[in-house]
């Protein structure tokens, strides 16, 4: 989930958004693991200067598989979560993907006979 939180929300509506992220994931027994971290900024010509929107927090839900995903959003507390975050949004993005080390990725590609592509 990329989150751009509205210029007007006061500190305390921005942590009750933090806080209901972390009651959410808690409820949910299929959450494996939530994490919440702020943009950092480090000024490195070309590279944050081509991003067309700042979102200045993001967050990543880890689930075992696709089901726990489903049973996630399916749950009573994320629909709590989401009028937290419908409310107290300028702009969000939440994508859902299905993540595997390199390695994993490789022997996968492998796997199926395809061949890596160079640059």
């Amino acid at each position: 989930i990329l989150f751009e939180p509205r210029a007007d929300l006061t500190a305390a509506q921005r942590a009750e958004v933090a806080a209901a992220l972390g009651r959410a994931a808690a409820a949910a027994p299929s959450v494996r693991s939530c994490r919440i971290g702020r943009r950092v900024t480090h000024g490195l010509p070309g590279y944050e200067q081509g991003m067309t929107q700042d979102f200045q927090f993001a967050a990543v839900l880890e689930f075992d598989d696709v089901d726990g995903l489903r049973e996630y959003l399916r749950h009573p507390a994320h629909a709590g979560i989401g009028a937290h975050f419908t409310g107290a949004a300028a702009a969000a993005l939440a994508y859902d993907y299905e993540i595997v080390s390199l390695d994993e990725a490789s022997k996968d590609a492998r796997e199926r006979g395809e061949r890596p592509r160079a640059g």
